[in-house]
Formats: C-alpha cells, structure tokens, sequence
C-alpha cells in the first residue's frame, strides 16, 4: 500500500505533471512527423477489422516495417506519458475522489499497449487478431478521452482557483 501512495505522491507533484505533459505532447507531434516522413496513416484509430485488413494490404514492405516501429517505441511511450499525466492530473486536482477519476487514465495505459501488440502482429504477418480491435480501439479511445476530460476540468479548476486567490488577495 505503501508503493500505491507514493507513486501517487509523485504523479501529482507539479514537476511531474509538466514533464508528463511536455511528452506527451512531443510524442503526439513525434507521430505526426513520423507518419509523414514514410508515408503511413495510422492505424491507431482505426477499429474496423476489414478497413484496417485493406489499408495494411495496401502499404508497403517499408511502410509497415516502419508503422511496426512507430508502434513498439512511440506507441508504447505515448499511453504511458498521457496515461499518467490524465491519472496524476486527477490525483492532484481532486483529492476526494482522484483515486476513481484517475482509472480511466490508469486504464487506458494497458488497453493502449494491447492494442500495439495487435498491430504489430498485424503489420509484421505473425498474426491476424484485428478482429479484437472492433472492441479494443473504441474501448482505448473512451477512456483516453475520459481521462483528457478529467485533466482539462481539473486544470481549468485549479486556474480558476489560483487565479480567483490572486482576485481576493489584491
């Protein structure tokens, strides 16, 4: 028990959250730039069995070797950097209930990395299971999206706050 506190005292510490915030939003951009150097649309959002059986039929040997990369470095660093900033944002800024409002974040962490691994599997022709991810991508985006939603209201709030102390102080 002693672990979960201090990891979640770590996660709401000021330095953490801007750290995870600054990568995950160079990441974000890292995918961007990656995408458009090899010429690839990622497949991350793309929950359609047969759509994403087409569009991998369709690329290149070098394009999927280079979507099978992106994927296992970018795509496993992302939904660590972005899961732990949406979970220590609620930890931080809702201290009564953080613990339950940070599970979306917490949660969107392994869904993300199993959905890598179907991917990957997918992109290097050791496996087809994107059948899984009619079920698995919608399921990742609902909770990386609560979590965002969870950061950004405990981010306006504490604004709000600091700067109404600021208000009342002057």
């Amino acid at each position: 028990m002693d672990i979960q506190k201090s990891v979640c005292a770590s996660l709401t510490k000021t330095n953490t959250l801007w750290i995870l915030f600054v990568t995950t939003l160079l990441l974000f951009f890292t995918f961007r730039i990656v995408a458009s150097q090899w010429d690839f649309k990622f497949i991350d959002s793309i929950s359609s069995p047969e759509e994403l059986r087409n569009i991998i039929a369709a690329m290149s040997a070098e394009q999927k070797i280079s979507h099978a990369w992106a994927t296992s470095s970018l795509d496993v660093a992302f939904p660590i950097s972005a899961g732990l900033l949406f979970a220590g944002s609620a930890l931080c800024f809702f201290p009564k209930y953080g613990i339950y409002l940070a599970m979306p974040g917490f949660l969107a962490i392994p869904t993300d990395l199993f959905e890598g691994v179907i991917q990957i599997l997918a992109l290097t022709n050791t496996a087809d299971l994107l059948d899984l991810k009619a079920i698995v991508t919608p399921l990742k985006a609902c909770l990386l999206l609560s979590g965002l939603a969870i950061a950004a209201i405990g981010w306006a709030s504490g604004l709000f706050s600091k700067l109404r102390a600021k208000k009342d102080h002057i």
